[in-house]
């Protein structure tokens, strides 16, 4: 204290000496000190910031983890340098405004709450750089952690205008939070959205309902595609075509959606796609037909072994052939179904450890519908197109061999044929 007396006094002193009034030379040395400080604190500041920044910009590049690096892009020691200079302006305060002591409190004030959003910043940026860093580890790099900052950012940023509120009233800090408790209800209508999303992440994550990177389709917002954002508020998802749906986070747990995380993870694809034939088409098969069918390598032995069976039950139940109807017979479609089965079963690109089937649907009015239901073991969207496809250009071909016929409305081109007729 004595220091900065006697360096004000002689300051002061010099400044009388130079033909100055006691009065302009008070408020001419505030003036030069206020200067000579701001000189001072941008010094150190850069310094601070330079070798501060510089220090961890190298010890990042030397350590093993990556944590110091997303500390460093975050921003965090730019915000730990200027504390420094904020305590060497704190310290210097009352030999600058030794003259105007009644101006202390507002101007330490001020420094306060500097001070506090100082603080919050680089708490926010630490914060920041954990979350960037929490991405890139196995356990978290699919959770909504940027919800989970929005609102310790949120919680950061109440508390410090809390502070800055007393700060400025001079008022206890308890009183502020009565005030709240009073409007609590104003409060909750305010931050509704918000607060929904946090449950809602809270939930999704508890219950991994969600994670970055998941293909998941809701029809109600238009949204096909893969997550690749969750928000506090919104989920965005990157479309197919490239475009992005922003949908609510608590859509998520109050809609149904279709998460195919299940299918992504497992070891198929699945094929589920019905050929339709004609009910007209279908007829049962002549003993003279068979050696037709049995030049088919799919079904020769399966021919010869049905077949035997079928003539010893209409042996043994007296069954009259003469008419095709009596007893029991192969039929066009049924050959064509175990076609299909063993097709499918010789097929490289199929799962064969998942279910496989070729299942008749009930008739419709346009035939009788012939589903594939099986497992393609390459789940990329392109290769697993041209699998199916593969398949179905097949069964397209392979129904006339079995004097079959698929199903299919009447074209423009028919009708004008039929009315010529």
């Amino acid at each position: 204290m004595e220091l900065q007396e006697k360096t004000g006094t002689l300051l002061f002193d010099f400044l009388v000496k130079m033909g100055l009034s006691p009065d302009i030379a008070m408020y001419v040395k505030l003036l030069i000190l206020l200067v000579l400080l701001s000189i001072v604190v941008y010094v150190v500041d850069m310094v601070v910031r330079k070798v501060l920044v510089s220090a961890l910009h190298t010890f990042a590049a030397k350590s093993k983890t990556s944590l110091d690096d997303h500390m460093v892009e975050s921003n965090a020691p730019r915000y730990l340098g200027h504390v420094l200079p904020t305590v060497l302006v704190y310290i210097a305060i009352p030999l600058v405004f030794i003259d105007f002591p009644n101006l202390i409190p507002y101007v330490i004030e001020v420094i306060d709450i500097y001070l506090i959003i100082l603080i919050v910043l680089l708490i926010r940026a630490l914060a920041r750089g954990i979350k960037n860093f929490s991405k890139t580890t196995d356990s978290f790099k699919d959770k909504p952690v940027d919800s989970y900052l929005q609102v310790f950012n949120l919680i950061l940023y109440f508390i410090g205008g809390v502070l800055v509120f007393s700060e400025l009233t001079g008022k206890d800090v308890w009183s502020f939070f009565t005030a709240i408790g009073a409007a609590s209800a104003i409060l909750l209508l305010i931050f509704r959205d918000t607060i929904m999303g946090f449950v809602a992440s809270i939930q999704m994550s508890s219950f991994d309902m969600v994670r970055v990177g998941d293909w998941i389709t809701m029809e109600n917002y238009g949204a096909d595609g893969d997550v690749i954002e969750i928000n506090l508020n919104t989920v965005k998802v990157q479309n197919f075509d490239k475009t992005i749906t922003t949908i609510p986070t608590y859509s998520l747990i109050s809609t149904s959606f279709k998460n195919w995380r299940g299918m992504e993870d497992s070891t198929g694809r699945r094929i589920k796609r019905a050929a339709t034939i004609s009910q007209r088409s279908v007829r049962f098969l002549d003993k003279d037909e068979l050696p037709k069918f049995q030049n088919i390598q799919y079904l020769t032995n399966y021919i010869a072994d049905r077949q035997a069976d079928i003539d010893q039950h209409n042996e043994r139940v007296g069954a009259n052939k003469e008419l095709l109807l009596n007893g029991r017979n192969l039929t066009n479609l049924g050959l064509f179904r175990k076609y299909l089965n063993e097709y499918l079963t010789n097929h490289p690109a199929l799962n064969k450890d998942m279910t496989m089937m070729v299942r008749q649907l009930a008739p419709t009015d346009k035939g009788i519908p012939l589903e594939i239901y099986a497992f393609s073991s390459d789940k990329r969207w392109v290769n697993y197109e041209y699998i199916m496809a593969d398949i179905f250009d097949h069964i397209l071909a392979s129904v006339s061999y079995f004097d079959l016929e698929l199903f299919e409305s009447p074209s423009s081109a028919d009708l004008d044929g039929l009315g010529k007729r």
